[in-house]
């Protein structure tokens, strides 16, 4: 979170000469302007401003830095003066841009509306992929999306035109493959509304996953708050050959480190494995590394990267980034917080899950692992595409096997969807044959948006508590996120095993061993799949999507209906009364009393953070009692998040919790004390932790980060 404990005038300067000096889509070469993509021809690079702040703080720091460091540190507000300890100090940076979906930039752009502020101080765009719901097909569900969200749509389109914010309609693609397309590239810092932001670390960017609070303080031009990442390298040898493919490699992390292990962490790849990713596929291994809990994940620069630069338009960044190679890899002899090492040409094709995406299983494992266990083995649904596999690449591995089941005569044994991550992609992919191939095996090619991974599915073939297996190319496996079924037992792998296991059917069907049966009697084994990298004719734009806000939007308004049931702008929260959080029961009971919640570790894992964190404040919730947090949940200031020493003594029917708070004017980990009264009379006393530090602090005092802002600018 950024600094809001400024004075008036150290305000104004960060909203003028220090976004000056970072209006840029990052910090990369003075010397030369260029288009960071055809829809904003004046944003510039300048990797001058990024070697200055590296030789700052490698200076200081007197050792080598990992690639990480150097984009992060490069992007320091006080280079000279930041104090900078891995996973303890605080850093204020100055990212480079914002991305938001448009179910989190609903509250994200509330939230800027009532800053007050004129314009947005950095580049900023809004995606429209979260909310178009998968029922028929691509055109057919994009129109029934943008009658359902008339209302969303308008308010988003709007706002960006006021406020100076890029808008992608319905329709567009999913966030982060457009970002892929058009606005990463090495060396850049972006933070955006969505967990799966790293996905541009496959670009060697810094992009990282954060909540609507957080983008509002970069929009406002206000340094941002970091914790000091630690930083885990994966060494990657050896060459990916056969089945295995890029999505094998995180899974095989996600195995490791398990679902918190990379939490507090930047996960930085490298080692002479690299090479042999695509660009896209470097991309999905950093997509899926929010599963992990990681702060986000990185590549370094490579040819990979360069021409894949090359063919989305932006051949002068690649040029200039590969002018500047020194400051887009580690340095030699830089140290790492931990070492995974993973041979590549050892590695096999992986499936994970189900209900949780780091149970990780080989392929050729899965079929008696889930006879062992009672999983279902007819596979119901294969589902390809997501923001984590949606490339050309990927589209075109699975078209290949699709073909080789067509020229045997087969089709899919279970139903089977696609999701292209952009309207780049699909038109690519509709003009160059692969969509066809993927229709006549048996697919449905659904719209340009994130459908069933994020549970948009109106899934119809199965009932409610009908236990069911799918496969699909995603990211995340929870317990009914992608059909609302608790029963769905879902697996997570590539979009090459998931076609493979679609045709055949059913989990016991090992692609590298076994035959599949034509129509004729004859068995045949698939071959491995094959697919370009890159389109051998260039990229297919498809249709204009993109909304470029004025030059002046400040005669316009904002659409907002104030007899809305999805939108209203927003009140702020009431400020602390100085008073003990005293008599609060657990959990909610919803008649007008503050209320507590006490959960388990991890608490906060999974999407919508922000709002599970506003949801529970604007209910009457005062403070979340943990063993820990994920990663995000326990930096907002609009309620107080605590972390128990031991064990926490629950009585869900009628315990009662105070807390006193008298603690919360020193910084750091500084202990409270909690009186829990149980149903029996008894009482007992615990100590708990907060990790606010002093900026922190008042922002809470002042009922919310966005409250002490608006103090700041009277």
């Amino acid at each position: 979170m950024a600094t809001y404990c400024l004075t008036v005038a150290r305000l104004q300067l960060a909203l003028g000469q220090g976004a000056r000096r970072f209006h840029v889509a990052a910090a990369l070469n003075a010397k030369a302007k260029v288009s960071m993509s055809r829809f904003e021809p004046n944003s510039y690079i300048n990797y001058d401003m990024l070697r200055s702040n590296i030789d700052i703080v490698r200076k200081r720091l007197n050792r080598p830095l990992t690639l990480s460091e150097k984009i992060v540190y490069g992007h320091l507000d006080d280079p000279a003066g930041q104090e900078i300890v891995r996973g303890r100090t605080y850093l204020r940076l100055r990212p480079d841009r914002v991305a938001m979906q448009d179910a989190t930039a609903q509250m994200a752009m509330l939230q800027f509306i009532s800053s007050g502020l004129p314009k947005v101080a950095v580049p900023s765009t809004i995606h429209c992929d979260h909310l178009i719901e998968a029922q028929i097909g691509g055109a057919q569900d994009l129109q029934r999306a943008k009658e359902v969200n008339h209302e969303v749509y308008n308010f988003l389109a709007s706002a960006g035109a006021k406020y100076g914010v890029g808008f992608w309609k319905p329709g567009s693609g999913i966030i982060h493959q457009i970002i892929l397309e058009n606005y990463a590239y090495p060396g850049v810092m972006l933070i955006g509304t969505d967990s799966h932001t790293p996905n541009g670390g496959g670009l060697g960017c810094i992009c990282i996953g954060v909540g609507g609070a957080d983008a509002v303080d970069v929009m406002a031009g206000i340094p941002w708050e970091l914790k000091c990442p630690n930083v885990i390298g994966v060494k990657l040898t050896g060459t990916l050959s056969g089945w295995t493919s890029p999505k094998d490699v995180i899974l095989k992390v996600a195995g490791i480190l398990t679902v918190k292990g990379g939490t507090g962490a930047i996960v930085e790849y490298h080692g002479p494995g690299v090479d042999s990713i695509s660009c896209t596929g470097m991309a999905t291994i950093c997509n899926m590394g929010a599963e992990i809990g990681a702060t986000t994940s990185v590549f370094p620069f490579n040819h990979r990267m360069k021409t894949y630069l090359e063919k989305t338009g932006r051949g002068e960044i690649a040029a200039l980034a590969n002018e500047n190679q020194d400051l887009l890899v580690p340095d030699s002899g830089c140290h790492y917080d931990q070492i995974i090492e993973i041979n590549l040409s050892e590695l096999k094709p992986h499936i994970n899950g189900p209900f949780t995406p780091d149970l990780a299983h080989p392929v050729s494992d899965i079929g008696s692992v889930a006879e062992k266990n009672g999983w279902p083995l007819d596979v119901k649904v294969g589902l390809i595409g997501s923001c984590t596999n949606s490339s050309y690449e990927d589209m075109g591995r699975a078209a290949s096997l699709a073909k080789q089941a067509l020229d045997k005569g087969l089709k899919c044994k279970a139903q089977f969807t696609v999701t292209p991550g952009s309207e780049q992609i699909r038109a690519t992919i509709e003009r160059d044959g692969y969509a066809k191939l993927l229709r006549d095996v048996g697919g449905v090619v659904l719209a340009n948006a994130c459908g069933p991974c994020i549970g948009q599915w109106d899934r119809r073939d199965v009932k409610k508590g009908e236990k069911n297996t799918i496969v699909t190319s995603f990211n995340r496996n929870f317990t009914a996120r992608n059909d609302a079924n608790p029963a769905t037992h879902a697996f997570v792998t590539s979009p090459e095993i998931v076609t493979a296991l679609a045709i055949a059917g059913t989990l016991k069907f090992n692609p590298e061993t076994d035959f599949l049966t034509a129509p004729n009697g004859e068995k045949f084994k698939l071959v491995p799949p094959t697919g370009d990298e890159l389109p051998a004719r260039d990229f297919d734009p498809g249709q204009d999507t993109y909304q470029h806000p004025p030059p002046d939007g400040s005669g316009l308004k904002v659409d907002v209906n104030p007899q809305s049931n999805r939108l209203q702008l927003l009140e702020p929260f009431d400020r602390w009364s100085g008073n003990d959080l005293e008599d609060l029961r657990v959990l909610i009971k919803k008649h007008n009393v503050s209320w507590v919640v006490v959960g388990d570790e991890n608490y906060g894992e999974g999407s919508s953070r922000e709002h599970a964190a506003l949801e529970p404040r604007h209910l009457g919730g005062r403070a979340i009692i943990v063993k820990s947090f994920a990663r995000i949940h326990g930096e907002y200031e609009i309620f107080l998040p605590l972390e128990a020493k031991r064990h926490l003594p629950i009585d869900f029917n009628s315990s009662v919790w105070s807390v006193n708070r008298n603690k919360l004017e020193e910084t750091g980990p500084a202990p409270l004390k909690a009186v829990i009264k149980h149903s029996d009379g008894s009482s007992e006393t615990i100590e708990l932790n907060h990790t606010f530090n002093e900026t922190q602090i008042e922002w809470f005092q002042a009922g919310s980060a966005l409250n002490r802002m608006k103090a700041l600018q009277k």
